[in-house]
């Protein structure tokens, strides 16, 4: 959980609230920490869509709450995919 708290504040306030993630910390966090995810994608438009949708009260800002729930997508995708390698391998 330190973890999690300590990589939000890293990109939190550069752009004024400390508590809240702007377009370009979000941006710098995900090329940053999820660098290879970013590579891979093609579609440049991909995180624009990623930051609107996680924004869930429209404020063109994410929130701790709203982080989370990328991590927690990101943490249920990683599951799923080690899943299917297991399988594979029985």
């Amino acid at each position: 959980m330190e973890s999690l708290i300590a990589v939000f504040q890293k990109y939190t306030g550069k752009d004024g609230n400390s508590c809240q993630f702007y377009k370009t910390e979000f941006l710098s966090f995900m090329n940053t920490e999820l660098a290879a995810f970013t590579k891979n994608q093609k579609d440049p438009g991909v995180l624009d869509r990623m930051m609107k949708k996680l924004d869930l009260n429209s404020d063109g800002q994410l929130d701790f709450q709203e982080f989370l729930n990328l991590i927690g997508g990101l943490a249920i995708a990683c599951h799923e995919s080690f899943l299917q390698t297991s399988q594979k391998r029985i």
